[in-house]
């Protein structure tokens, strides 16, 4: 009987310690990143069920234009994929780059890049960081990101705005 109890209490201790969460809410029917706010807001409709706090790129003004330019991208993009095992605790892709991103990173003659990401800090993030330190990802608290990524589906909208 004791085993029986402390292997229940084991099981739900390790269930607690889990960053993968469930979510029964509204669907979140779109995402709106305000760079000059730094926040993220999630949607369904025209209501905001979340919002977070979030760091940009290195070089946050103006849209990405091409690969390692430090700027987190603007536009119109999709959630197109997700990473559980992310080096900065979970991750969700956005679709960067676009056809128009790949045409202006063409014309100056630079690859456009991609991997942009909304994720989280992870293990070697330290509060001596600047708030905007990515190579272009939006960047969250660890538990905000298990948030999202419990929430937002793939191919869900996000407008990223200056």
């Amino acid at each position: 009987m004791r085993n029986l109890f402390l292997l229940v209490v084991m099981l739900g201790l390790a269930a607690c310690g889990s960053k993968f969460r469930s979510y029964d809410g509204p669907e979140v029917t779109q995402l709106l990143v305000v760079k000059s706010e730094r926040r993220l807001y999630l949607l369904h409709n025209a209501e905001v069920l979340k919002t977070y706090d979030i760091g940009l790129g290195f070089a946050p003004s103006g849209h990405k234009q091409y690969e390692g330019d430090g700027r987190t991208p603007e536009g119109m993009y999709f959630i197109d994929r997700r990473n559980p095992s992310s080096k900065y605790h979970l991750s969700v892709g956005v679709s960067y780059p676009n056809e128009f991103d790949r045409a202006l990173a063409s014309e100056l003659g630079k690859r456009p890049g991609g991997d942009i990401f909304i994720h989280g800090r992870g293990p070697s993030w330290k509060k001596t960081m600047p708030k905007d330190w990515t190579a272009g990802c939006i960047a969250v608290d660890d538990r905000d990101i298990e948030q999202i990524y419990a929430m937002v589906q793939d191919g869900t909208p996000i407008l990223i705005r200056p």
